[in-house]
């Protein structure tokens, strides 16, 4: 829970690969917690496990009641990837952002062709992104190796959600102006 404030405030591309993370975890605990008790939360300090058990117990109930148990993302999930896609089509339509159409145009290729792949060409771009780098997460964690091609689609894309994280930031500070 710690950690998903922290990145949520820090950071919001790693929170919303981080929350796809706990979702995943949870399934794999077949949405029991007593199961994610043993398996997640006992691993914790017993200071903390109290408030995480909830945290878990909460995922859990939204989970259930968003119809996610098996696939798909919690709604404030699914409303953050919609918050970064609405900034997201700001920033392509404002002249002030050459570095980030230049990111986003470095990175398109490696989008269209991972949405022709994956058989989802009407699905938002930026879902596309996410669910490549947590592909990506995936692999690694089960110690595969990455193709050069894969490795170079995934950088551009990391540039991209790394500086549309940044903006985000900035706009939820009221730092960035998009409108002259």
């Amino acid at each position: 829970m710690k950690i998903a404030q922290h990145l949520r405030e820090k950071n919001i591309a790693e929170y919303l690969i981080y929350m796809w993370q706990t979702e995943d975890l949870i399934r794999a605990n077949g949405c029991d917690l007593d199961k994610v008790d043993a398996q997640i939360v006992s691993q914790f300090p017993p200071e903390e496990q109290d408030v995480l058990r909830q945290w878990y117990s909460d995922l859990i109930e939204m989970m259930r009641h968003d119809g996610v148990v098996e696939k798909g993302h919690l709604q404030i999930n699914r409303n953050t990837l919609i918050q970064l896609t609405d900034l997201h089509r700001a920033l392509l339509g404002s002249a002030k952002f050459p570095f980030y159409h230049a990111a986003y145009y470095k990175a398109l290729p490696f989008i269209v062709e991972l949405r022709q792949k994956g058989g989802n060409i009407d699905e938002p771009e930026l879902e596309t992104c996410f669910e490549a780098l947590y592909g990506v997460f995936l692999l690694r964690l089960q110690k595969k190796t990455l193709s050069d091609e894969t490795a170079k689609a995934i950088d551009a894309i990391s540039a991209l959600l790394s500086m549309l994280a940044n903006y985000y930031d900035k706009d939820k500070k009221g730092e960035l102006k998009i409108e002259d």
